[in-house]
């Protein structure tokens, strides 16, 4: 068989992801709308960047834009969805990745929140730096296998704002522990990059990797960029008295070419 044989159609992808919405969500519906025709609406919505309108009228024998709205108003468990969304990755997880030995990486990713938050939306503002004119996000973390150099998401997270760092690494590993997958390195973004994040994974003897933030003048991170070669230090990083952690630190230096074609470090 050949690859161009292996590889699956739109149409075969496009059943199988309807297939697995199907089975793990349960959406009350009436009328000329069923799930399947409101999964492909969204589907088809999502994957090209569209809007439901303009998708419902494209599609051929598919309820209107309102239509879909109005049972897209009827979810209103945000936990509920999430144990569904979580419940629908699994599902599809490849044999291959289940007890094996793989690198995760853990990603924080932010939506810009604009506007005054209602009561049910308040526990999902999370605030950040400012970005696209903000502080306010929803924010939602997901964790994922890389192999292959494929990645394969296994679990995700909407992030509460009172949720700590920890507190979501944790709650994204133990909804993969089921799959007795060994860690062979974990990945995180500079947004887990604290003093308690660092210290929980020292402890329990996680190998990770993380952008460093660059901060403090003489006493902090910008001390180490120097020189012109890369190197490997230790750092203590403290936000308190009595509150510190110190690790491993790797300065990786390269050339970059800038105007006039003169190279610098970078």
């Amino acid at each position: 068989m050949t690859a161009k044989q292996l590889a699956l159609t739109d149409i075969e992808t496009l059943d199988e992801v309807i297939s697995c919405l199907t089975e793990n969500f349960n959406i009350e519906t009436q009328g000329a709308t069923n799930q399947k025709n409101l999964f492909e609406i969204l589907v088809r919505a999502a994957s090209i960047g569209d809007s439901i309108e303009n998708t419902s009228k494209v599609l051929e024998q598919s309820p209107c834009g309102n239509d879909i709205r109005y049972h897209l108003e009827k979810i209103n468990d945000f936990e509920q969805v999430e144990r569904q969304i979580n419940s629908a990755l699994k599902s599809r997880i490849p044999q291959r990745i289940k007890k094996g030995r793989h690198k995760i990486a853990i990603d924080l990713n932010l939506i810009p929140y604009y506007g005054k938050p209602n009561n049910e939306e308040e526990d999902y503002i999370y605030r950040s730096e400012a970005k696209s004119g903000t502080c306010s996000f929803y924010a939602y973390a997901t964790i994922y296998v890389l192999t292959r150099n494929k990645r394969v998401t296994l679990a995700i997270r909407g992030v509460r704002w009172f949720d700590t760092s920890v507190a979501i690494i944790t709650y994204l590993l133990a909804e993969i522990n089921s799959f007795n997958i060994d860690i062979k390195g974990l990945y995180l973004d500079r947004g887990f990059f604290n003093v308690p994040v660092i210290r929980w994974l020292k402890a329990l003897k996680i190998p990770f990797i993380m952008p460093a933030i660059r901060r403090g003048k003489k006493k902090g991170i910008k001390q180490f960029l120097k020189g012109k070669s890369s190197y490997r230090t230790t750092y203590t990083m403290s936000r308190g008295k009595d509150d510190d952690v110190t690790f491993d630190l790797w300065i990786i230096c390269k050339y970059k070419k800038g105007k006039g074609k003169r190279k610098n470090v970078e």
